[in-house]
């Protein structure tokens, strides 16, 4: 090591010298110091592997490598793979295989790959899995990602050959926004900043539920000189609160003297990064009063317990949900066999790998905020009612955003950026670390659900009442969402006359519940699959087929008074897994004879998991509003606000657009996110993408379409073609063409533009849950197969067959991508994922799955057309999940008789569940 100060540093073939500490970590060093972004931070402990690079050609977590450590050694990253313009061959692969989603990760698998790669010139596909074992992904699934990297190395399978290359509905398009994804210049919330940027750190909560006074600030200012503000609630010009409903801001920005859970936000800190790195909360003069905390729903509903908030009509219960039709008591009471459940969920993390980050400037006399958002029209109003400003003096700008999964939907950092900017009229910046994002994010409710399913003796649903309590935690957040969905979707998939589904989300001193890939309904599918599995055992008739026998099909009443006319594909999914699953069972029995001969613990089980899914919000306006223009030029524009968190929609908008207009996707711009260049396409959740906003992009492209016949003097059925510099409308083999020169030129450079919304039709639920809540619905079918260690309690998930009704698939490589990430994140439901405060707000004691826990994945994609989605389109993103754990659980009940009715399915509750079906067995 030079003795100079300086360190000497070689990264992606040149030399560096660098005038920096030796224990500096080298993440920091390659993302502050060479501006080389592409490597990422998830964790800064080793544990999600986001930040691998090659040190010496062998993979390393750089967040773990002191800079010192590398001195005259060499160092690649993500931004040395390309050579030039020209990605490698595992960047290729990944590109062509849809292995980048999100694309977090994505850097940290293309290293952890090449390593391999470069010392094993044909992998196995278990080799495979081993070298990327170390980096965690939380979208894909990992199958794409192994298929590419065997590809890669020619020992794989190619993707599907596209067969519709202008890239219309139904290609098979690369990501478009893939290779920034895969080159390292993608940018996410942590990935740029003003360099006079102050830094920002929040301080928050060790307490659930506490009052505090904050002492004189002074003394804190006089040790600390780099640090520049401390912000209190005192300091929010506008109202301090944010929240979902405009009803409901609960929320505080900054506490105002009394915290509810955990992790609330209490002060802000500004100055440089090593002030506010080393300023510790014991540095501030906060006195604590901790007060009796409500942490669980008995005691939140004990009127003897503390109210948490004045405004609640009900002591602690935030609201009610609820759908009545028929009378469920009555026709429980002669069905020929009944079932009763009460099943238990945890709080879960979304866990996505990309903790928040953004900035915030000042600029005249407005505030733009740069961060990671699925909703930015929403934090538009959040953060315009935060400062008590209208809301053309906010902009938000959305960053990529790595990974989201419901949880980047309420706001987080982006008020306390924008009040900070504003207040210093400086940038501020601010990251959050792996614990605080854990600590203070919502997460999916926990669930206690009761209920009782009946059937008659052939095997027909008659009755179901179903209750659930939702634990929403200190703040209201998506609760009333929940509360609301959950009702309606309380039945599943079938037809069932008598329904009495109720709900309640109750506020507890826990962390705020929120959003999360399904808003409730995989908890009620736990419990309704499992009621399903259970009447199906007493009359003695197969799952599949029980579940076949009651399936909702077209001109079927739901519970709300619905009746589905299309697009009703859940039949059709059963009966496309239908060969399989007796196969499976088959093979599943005679193992299990061969094991029990052969005194092995080792028991297979295959079972089935269906769900349903209404697309959008639920009975609310849920409107998405496009824009496509073309300029001088004759290059067409699509203004796409539908944020991609990982899913797609920068892919799949301009297919819809393309196949509209019938021009090669490849032809089209496309601006994207930005408040003040697109509109609101509303918020990237519920699975309304695809089916609301590519809806409103066919409608905007056929407006255009419409102005240019009109403006060509041409009918309908007029083929339009777009040329440089000009428009041909050719009617009746006559061509009309429009001099684009000519035309009048806005300000964003468009000489004609197309405008259109959409909104699902859609009714009010009366006080019966009565109305049309969706405009249309997913449907699926998963059988999992499983082998269960009965002596230890361990699952090992084998293999999963998924078949799902998408109505028409957009882009069957994406389509494909969302189902096995959402297998993934059923699978961590199912098995492993319990997120408990204060204990696992890391990623070493939260787990996740990782390649080794993963099945292999078949999908079978289902095409029951949607009149009201674009070409016949709808959404895939929460079906992908909702019928994977009922099918696991199911798994493990034909493997070993054990009806588990907590999830996660430990070793030790599945024990519990085999002792307890073993005793069972032995009374009757």
């Amino acid at each position: 090591m030079e003795t100079n100060g300086f360190l000497g540093l070689i990264v992606n073939g040149v030399a560096h010298r660098l005038d920096v500490p030796p224990g500096k970590r080298l993440t920091r060093v390659l993302r502050e110091d060479l501006g080389l972004t592409g490597t990422k931070v998830g964790c800064d402990a080793g544990d999600c592997g986001a930040c691998t690079v090659l040190l010496d050609d062998r993979q390393v977590c750089a967040c773990l490598v002191p800079v010192g450590q590398a001195e005259g050694r060499s160092v690649r990253t993500v931004e040395g793979l390309a050579d030039g313009a020209r990605l490698n061959r595992l960047q290729e692969a990944f590109w062509k295989h849809g292995a980048a989603q999100c694309g977090i990760c994505t850097p940290g698998m293309l290293m952890a790959g090449m390593e391999l790669l470069e010392r094993t010139a044909r992998p196995t596909r278990d080799q495979a899995m081993d070298a990327l074992g170390g980096v965690l992904c939380r979208c894909t699934g990992y199958q794409k990602i192994v298929e590419a990297m065997l590809d890669a190395a020619g020992n794989g399978p190619a993707p599907p050959v596209d067969t519709l290359p202008d890239g219309g509905m139904g290609a098979r398009v690369a990501r478009l926004d893939g290779r920034a994804k895969l080159d390292g210049t993608e940018r996410y919330g942590a990935d740029h900043w003003p360099a006079d940027c102050l830094h920002l750190r929040v301080v928050r909560s060790p307490y659930a539920h506490a009052t505090f006074e904050i002492g004189d600030l002074a003394p804190v200012h006089a040790r600390f000189p780099g640090l520049h503000r401390i912000l209190t609630a005192k300091d929010i010009p506008g109202v301090n609160g944010f929240g979902i409903y405009p009803d409901i801001k609960d929320q505080p920005v900054l506490a105002p003297g009394r915290v509810l859970y955990r992790g609330d936000a209490v002060l802000a800190l500004l100055g440089d990064r090593e002030t506010i790195d080393g300023l510790t909360d014991e540095d501030l003069p906060i006195t604590w009063t901790e007060k009796p905390a409500v942490l669980d729903i008995d005691t939140a509903l004990d009127p003897a317990s503390p109210p948490l908030h004045d405004r609640l009509t009900e002591h602690n219960v935030l609201i009610r949900g609820r759908v009545r039709a028929g009378e469920a008591e009555e026709a429980l009471g002669i069905c020929a066999a009944a079932a009763d459940t009460r099943f238990d969920t945890p709080f879960v993390e979304h866990g996505y790998i990309e903790p928040e980050a953004g900035y915030a400037v000042r600029v005249g006399d407005r505030v733009h905020v740069y961060a990671c958002t699925q909703a930015p029209y929403m934090d538009l109003d959040e953060v315009a009612n935060v400062l008590g400003f209208d809301k053309g003096r906010v902009r938000i700008v959305p960053t990529a955003c790595g990974g989201g999964f419901g949880g980047k939907l309420d706001v987080s950092l982006q008020p306390i950026l924008a009040v900070a900017a504003w207040l210093t009229d400086r940038p501020v910046r601010y990251v959050y670390d792996r614990p605080e994002s854990m600590r203070a994010s919502t997460k999916r409710h926990p669930a206690r659900i009761d209920a009782r399913l009946g059937a008659d003796a052939d095997g027909r649903l008659k009755a179901l009442r179903l209750h659930a309590d939702f634990d929403t935690g200190a703040y209201a957040s998506w609760g009333p969402t929940v509360a609301g969905r959950v009702p309606v979707h309380a039945t599943g998939p079938y037809r069932v006359e008598n329904v009495l589904a109720t709900s309640a989300a109750i506020h507890t001193n826990q962390c705020p519940s929120g959003a999360f890939r399904g808003f409730g309904v995989p908890q009620s599918a736990l419990a309704t699959e499992g009621l399903m599995d259970d009447l199906a055992a007493r009359l003695g008739i197969d799952p599949l087929e029980f579940r076949l026998r009651n399936a909702l099909r077209p001109g079927d009443r739901t519970a709300t008074g619905q009746v589905l006319e299309r697009s009703v594909g859940m039949a059709a999914c059963l009966e496309a897994v239908a060969p399989r699953w007796k196969d499976w069972r088959a093979d599943a029995q005679a193992a299990n004879a061969a094991a029990r001969v052969a005194g092995s613990p080792m028991r297979r089980g295959v079972g089935v998991g269906c769900m349903w899914y209404g697309c959008g919000n639920t009975s609310m306006s849920n409107p998405s509003h496009m824009r496509v223009t073309v300029d001088a030029a004759g290059r067409v524009t699509l203004y796409n606000g539908a944020v991609d968190i990982g899913q797609g929609t920068y892919t799949i908008m301009p297919q819809v657009c393309a196949e509209t207009l019938g021009v090669p996707v490849s032809t089209l711009a496309q601006v994207t996110g930005d408040t003040d260049a697109t509109l609101d396409a509303g918020k990237t959740s519920a699975s309304r993408q695809t089916f609301v906003s590519g809806r409103a992009v066919k409608e905007a492209s056929l407006a255009l379409l419409a102005e240019i016949r009109r403006r060509a003097n041409a009918g309908p059925a007029a083929v339009i073609r777009f040329e440089e510099g000009a428009i041909l409308a050719v009617e009746d083999g006559v061509e009309k063409r429009i001099d684009l020169s000519g035309l009048p030129v806005g300000a964003d450079g468009a000489v004609l533009e197309g405008i259109a919304s959409f909104d699902p039709p859609t009714t009010p639920l009366d006080a019966d849950g009565q109305g049309t809540p969706y405009a249309t619905y997913g449907f699926a079918a998963q059988i999992a197969e499983v082998v269960v260690d009965i002596d230890l309690g361990t699952v090992k998930p084998l293999r999963i067959l998924a078949a799902h009704d998408v109505g028409r698939a957009v882009n069957p490589t994406m389509v494909e991508g969302q189902i096995h990430g959402g297998v993934a994140q059923g699978l961590g439901l199912a098995l492993m994922e319990e997120y408990l405060p204060g204990r696992t707000e890391n990623l070493h004691d939260y787990l996740i799955p990782t390649f080794g826990d993963m099945p292999e994945i078949e999908c079978l994609l289902i095409e029951d057309e949607e009149p009201e989605g674009p070409y016949g389109a709808k959404g895939i993103g929460e079906p992908a999940l909702v019928p994977t754990a009922p099918a696991i659980l199911g798994a493990i009940r034909h493997a070993t008789g054990a009806v588990v009715r907590r999830v996660p399915a430990l070793p030790h509750r599945v024990l519990t569940a085999i002792r307890e079906a073993d005793a069972e067995a032995a009374s009757r």
